[in-house]
């Protein structure tokens, strides 16, 4: 077959690094689907990106066809088929998180304008650096001939997260857990919710509430480890999560491609336009959706609580302020 044009910038940094082996050997797109993998990263780590290209050489992968490693947005975004959106400007000590959106804007407003110009209309986006849904937001409003749906942020991670967690609990696989969902922003505010996610215990498909029986868990302990399970991992590891971003990202895009499995949904921060859950229009929030033909859908009609609802509203409110800034930055860039 015809081998598709796959980007990951950040391409010298340490997800991209458990990420390339991934799809290169045919995890993501399936063990038919030759690629060509295209790497952009910025010019000081050159250097690092031909070690990573002769590594990619030496797995000796059938399905790669060709590596392209460079510093060049004209040459990076050219055609693509899929863009995975890795490189950021990470977060130093002393920043406040304005000083992280404005350096973000620049690159994702630079990004989006070179996708606009020079990828595929087809693209599919997937935004990673973070602010992530912020970053995205961006990155679609610099590329307005892509459509808005063909872009979204990763929150699959947190998403994984929570029905680890789920699964910890009651002892049982990642597997046996469906339907959590992963609300709002990809920051601490995000929330994690399992009202409407289902267990799988001895063969019976149960609520997690139900299986779980303990509310004050489910609604404290609980979303606070997913909140804060990324600066959990820093604090032991001393680096950020690698491994479990690659492998989200690797599930977020698979999806993308292949669609969601019949009867569960998953987490993506997507455009709200048209959403039915009173998220106000023109953000980049993460919803419950299903995936078909590489096409999403929000999942409908699930009724939010009190509880679920303030939590809602709150991830909104930082998502709205956040995108208020960046948009000031962009105007006076």
């Amino acid at each position: 077959g015809e081998p598709i044009r796959v980007l990951v910038t950040g391409a010298a940094g340490q997800i991209a690094y458990s990420l390339l082996y991934s799809i290169a050997k045919g995890d993501v797109f399936g063990k038919e689907q030759p690629l060509v993998l295209v790497l952009l990263d910025i010019t000081p780590v050159m250097t690092v990106l031909d070690g990573i290209v002769m590594e990619l050489q030496d797995c000796a992968l059938p399905l790669l066809r060709e590596v392209i490693p460079t510093d060049k947005e004209e040459v990076a975004f050219k055609d693509l088929d899929i863009a995975i959106l890795v490189g950021s400007m990470p977060r130093k000590e002393g920043m406040e998180r304005k000083d992280l959106l404005q350096a973000n804007a620049k690159i994702f407003k630079s990004q989006g304008a070179a996708l606009d110009k020079y990828a595929k209309k087809t693209v599919k986006v997937v935004v990673v650096g973070n602010p992530a849904n912020t970053n995205c937001l961006i990155a679609s409003k610099s590329a307005p001939s892509i459509p808005k749906e063909n872009f979204s942020c990763l929150t699959r991670l947190d998403h994984n997260r929570a029905k680890s967690q789920i699964a910890l609990k009651l002892g049982v696989t990642a597997n046996d857990v469906k339907n959590v969902i992963i609300w709002g922003n990809h920051s601490s505010t995000q929330y994690p919710d399992v009202t409407h996610a289902k267990v799988n215990l001895k063969g019976k498909e149960v609520g997690v509430y139900e299986a779980i029986k303990d509310d004050s868990w489910l609604k404290g302990d609980f979303i606070l480890t997913v909140q804060q399970r990324g600066a959990a991992v820093i604090k032991a590891r001393k680096l950020s999560s690698a491994m479990s971003a690659a492998k989200a990202i690797c599930d977020h895009v698979r999806d993308i491609w292949f669609g969601t499995p019949a009867g569960e949904f998953v987490s993506m921060g997507v455009i709200s336009d048209g959403n039915s859950y009173g998220v106000p229009e023109d953000l980049l929030y993460s919803f419950p959706v299903v995936i078909k033909d590489k096409t999403w859908k929000f999942v409908e009609g699930l009724p939010i609580n009190d509880f679920s609802r303030e939590k809602m509203n709150l991830t909104a409110k930082e998502l709205m302020e956040e995108k208020e800034t960046a948009v000031q930055f962009l105007s006076s860039a």
